[in-house]
């Protein structure tokens, strides 16, 4: 079996590095906003306005998205038996 995932991943691996013509994400997909709501505003006589907060092209997007993971499973892992359980912490009543 390890045999066989190997020779499959190997083999996709040298058909990637072969294959001069790849075809970029970008070329490739649109995202939802370009593809459908771009399309219903055009229909409809609107065009797109600038973003309010401008994040760039998505780097600051993810890590922003990132720390917001980190503080939230931060907090649930703090707070872990009062989500679960329900109960409350000793020092709640003070």
């Amino acid at each position: 079996m390890k045999r066989i995932v190997l020779a499959l991943l190997g083999l996709t691996l040298l058909l990637t590095l072969i294959d001069g013509k790849t075809i970029h994400a970008a070329e490739q997909w649109q995202g939802v906003d370009e593809a459908v709501v771009g399309k219903f505003a055009r229909e409809h006589g609107r065009e797109a306005k600038k973003a309010l907060i401008d994040t760039g092209e998505g780097d600051l997007q993810l890590f922003a998205f990132l720390m917001a993971g980190v503080v939230g499973g931060f907090a649930a892992g703090y707070c872990w038996r009062s989500l679960l359980d329900g109960k409350k912490r000793k020092d709640a009543g003070r």
